[in-house]
């Protein structure tokens, strides 16, 4: 499950590239010394990958508190197929919707902030920048967000949205020692492949829940069997 948030994270760095992209473009990197401009740009990739982490911590604790009610495995089954369907669903049903618009008021605030910070040089900016880029929306951070809802544990959680955030750095530091390497028959064709795998995870997601007894993919759920377990506790 951890391995899918790699590879979507790899997989789906061309389409964060839409997002964050320009940011990468617009950090104040030192361009006369590589090894201090290598150092603010890891910074800046921390800065990214701690902001998943909390989100994760906290959506895995959503998961938890779920869990508790025993519907871990309905959770998971859930997950899968809420995935697919935001695939499949045109976006004009989502796009626009009264019940996000707190969600679009904060986004602009964050938006708004990271704009001043990008004027700034300072040795912490490049944090900021970075934590800040963390919470700007992102279809592929919300597919993430699902996996991390899905394991049910806030520090699982908090590690799968950092193994996704971890995915993205590969090519988002490519973009900015190479502007322009990819041309737009590549990225059209990547682009293409990041439903079909979203798809593949949801698959994988409902599989895990229905308890098949597959070692790592789909354990089946521990027995609790509350009469078995008295008896032994009075064994002398």
């Amino acid at each position: 499950m951890l391995t899918s948030a790699l590879v979507l994270g790899l997989l789906g760095s061309l389409h964060c590239l839409g997002m964050c992209g320009p940011i990468a473009f617009m950090l104040p990197l030192d361009q006369r010394n590589n090894v201090k401009k290598t150092a603010q740009l890891s910074i800046y990739h921390f800065g990214r990958l701690l902001a998943y982490g909390i989100i994760g911590v906290l959506f895995g604790l959503l998961g938890k508190g779920l869990s508790l009610f025993g519907i871990q495995q309905k959770l998971s089954i859930g997950i899968g197929v809420l995935m697919i369907i935001l695939v499949l669903m045109p976006g004009k049903y989502l796009n626009g919707h009264k019940l996000l618009s707190p969600v679009y008021s904060i986004i602009g605030k964050v938006k708004s902030k990271l704009g001043s910070e990008l004027k700034k040089k300072t040795p912490d900016t490049f944090l900021t920048i970075g934590f800040l880029n963390g919470f700007l929306p992102c279809g592929l951070v919300y597919m993430a967000l699902l996996g991390a809802i899905a394991m049910g544990n806030p520090l699982e959680g908090g590690f799968y949205m950092m193994i996704f955030g971890l995915g993205t750095v590969p090519l988002m530091s490519l973009v900015v020692y190479s502007k322009g390497m990819f041309s737009t028959s590549i990225k059209s064709k990547i682009q293409k492949l990041i439903p079909v795998f979203v798809v593949m995870i949801g698959i994988l997601f409902i599989i895990r829940g229905l308890g098949l007894g597959i070692p790592y993919v789909s354990p089946k759920p521990a027995p609790t069997n509350s009469v078995t377990a008295t008896i032994e506790c009075h064994q002398p």
